[in-house]
Formats: structure tokens, sequence, C-alpha cells
């Protein structure tokens, strides 16, 4: 369910400022462990799909999951309760948030891919939280902790997005990104600070509507490619939410669900004015991924002007990184709406 994409430097640098790239929390945050504020507001209790999780102190031995979670707690300036996260090399040195690179390498790395690490590697960090963008990172199919034995161990499990199963993932709207760092600021403390992230990402989002306002919608095809079935992402989720506020129009937006396999003669009879495209390694290139796709619709405009965006796979997942990804995609669809 996890894709990878390049980021458009220019923009993710125009948008917005990362809170978590000066120095750590000191003794009197209330979310450094042991400060004097540390119980302050505490306990606190959140519902988070369908478990009452509850904090007697802001969590200070954190286990971050796929990037998009690891970015929101450091744009929240969180990186000091981080004691593991994995790896995040699908775009090279180049796929970071400004500000966060260097934040990522100071955190151990427990695992060499996207995915937890092991079972037992991950119980025996003794996290008081671990965070995650989806239900699928706990199957113990795979040898992964479940999220039934890491609460019995006494480590609560916090799902971004409602991502909690497949139905509450073709139910994401943009509003969910905003909603998690709130609760998060509440859960870590910070709510001061959450809520001023929060006003810097509805201010990007409202700018982001205004622009596109009354322009006609763009056609748009969503694709991680395939020369048949395709893997395409149809009316329901994060990416379509991503197409409808950037001033798009879903091509298969009649397809009620997010990343699906599409049968070829499906796709052959839409007409994508432009094609997004997710793009991450290892595998094909963006380019090599339009290529296949353009193949199937040969005479759209999207083919015919080879009109294509790569898109970071982690704006395609819950997270800090969602309100950047759809000025990006804004930008790419109406760039008029957004000079310079």
């Amino acid at each position: 369910m996890r894709r990878s994409g390049r980021v458009v430097g220019a923009l993710l640098a125009a948008a917005l400022v990362v809170t978590g790239c000066g120095s750590g929390p000191g003794d009197d945050d209330p979310a450094a462990p042991g400060g004097a504020e540390a119980a302050a507001g505490f306990p606190v209790t959140v519902t988070n799909c369908g478990r009452t999780l509850t904090f007697d102190a802001p969590p200070s031995r954190v286990v971050t999951g796929y990037q998009p979670v690891l970015e929101t707690l450091l744009a929240l300036g969180l990186q000091d309760r981080i004691v593991g996260r994995v790896n995040f090399s699908e775009n090279g040195p180049d796929g970071f948030l400004p500000g966060q690179k260097e934040l990522y390498e100071r955190i151990p790395q427990l695992s060499d891919s996207i995915a937890f690490p092991a079972r037992e590697v991950l119980l025996a960090q003794d996290a008081d939280l671990v965070i995650s963008e989806g239900w699928y990172n706990f199957e113990a199919s795979r040898g992964e902790a479940t999220i039934d034995e890491l609460t019995a161990a006494g480590t609560p499990v916090f799902l971004t997005g409602g991502w909690c199963d497949d139905a509450g993932q073709r139910k994401f709207q943009l509003a969910d990104t905003l909603r998690d760092v709130r609760e998060l600021g509440r859960i870590f403390g910070v709510p001061e600070r959450a809520e001023q992230v929060v006003a810097e990402m509805q201010k990007i989002l409202d700018e982001v509507r205004a622009a596109v306002a009354g322009r006609p919608a763009v056609p748009v095809l969503a694709t991680d490619g395939g020369a048949g079935p395709v893997r395409a992402y149809g009316g329901a989720g994060l990416t379509q939410q991503l197409i409808e506020a950037a001033g798009g129009v879903n091509v298969l937006a009649g397809v009620r669900d997010d990343l699906i396999e599409v049968g070829v003669e499906q796709v052959a009879a839409t007409e994508p004015t432009a094609i997004i495209v997710t793009d991450y390694l290892p595998g094909p290139t963006a380019a090599e991924k339009f290529a296949t796709v353009a193949a199937i619709v040969p005479e759209s405009p999207a083919a015919k002007d080879k009109r294509y965006l790569p898109l970071p796979a982690a704006g395609q997942h819950p997270g800090y990184r969602n309100i950047l990804t759809l000025r990006q995609v804004a930008a790419f669809l109406h760039p008029d709406a957004f000079p310079g």
C-alpha cells in the first residue's frame, strides 16, 4: 500500500517552516520527560481506531513508522522524543522535507526498509508509543509485532489518517491530517505548537483552494504504473482528495477505491489531460511508468504533451506532508495560478 516519489524542492521550501529544526525541548518544555511542567494537562485520553489511549505524561520513547509519521513529529519539534525510526531512502538525499534530513540522521534506525523491524526488535525498544500511517504494518504473518502484542507490552499504537482498515483508508479527508496534528499535540503536551502547525497548514490549504476556485477542473489520471492491469487511484482516499482540492477531476472517480488494479480497457477509455505518477525506488522510474501508461491512452492530451508529475509517495500517506503535496499538485495542474 505504500508508494514513493520525488519532492519538488522549490515548492516545499516555499511552504511550511519546519518547527523541529531548532534545538530540542528543554527542562521547562511540557514535552520534556522529567521537566517541571511534564505532568501539566495530563492524563490525556484520545480515541484512535476504536481504541482508548490514555497517557499519564508526554511519551518520551517513541518509535515511528513510514516517513510521513516522522515528518509530522519533526514538524512539532519532537525529535528528542523519538528513539527509533524506519529507513527512508526511496527518494535519495533530496527526498526529505526542508530542514529534516539532519534530524532524521540523528535518530537510530531500526529497520533497513520502510517497514517496522521484526517483532522482537520492536518490542525490545520499550517504547511508550508507536505511531504508524496504517494498520497493515502489524502483520504477525510477516514476523511483525501486532497491535495487540504491543498494547499488552504497555506500548500504545497511534494510527494516523484514520487508516485503521481498508474502509478507513477510503474515507480519508484532508481534515484528518489536521486532526492528527492536534491530537498528537495533546498527547505530547504541546497543543500550542500543534495549533501553530495546523494554522500554517490551513493557510496553505485555503490559499490553494482560492487559487484554483473558478478554474476548469483538469482531468487527471493518477497511477503507480502497470501495463495491465494498471495500478491506479480511484475516487476514494487521500490521492482523490488531493486531486479534487487541487482543481482536478479524477478520470477514474467512478472506481470507489484508493490504490487498486484497474483493467486496461477501463483506463484506455479515459482522456486525461495530466497524469500523476507515484515515483519511488527500487522499481520503474516515474518516466518509465508514465511511458507505460501513456501507451494505453496514446491519444490523450497528457500522452501527447508528455504532461506528468512524479509525486512523492510520502505525500500520498497521512501526515504533515499532505498539504505540501496538495500545493505541488495544484501548481502542476494550474501553473498560471501559482506564478513563481
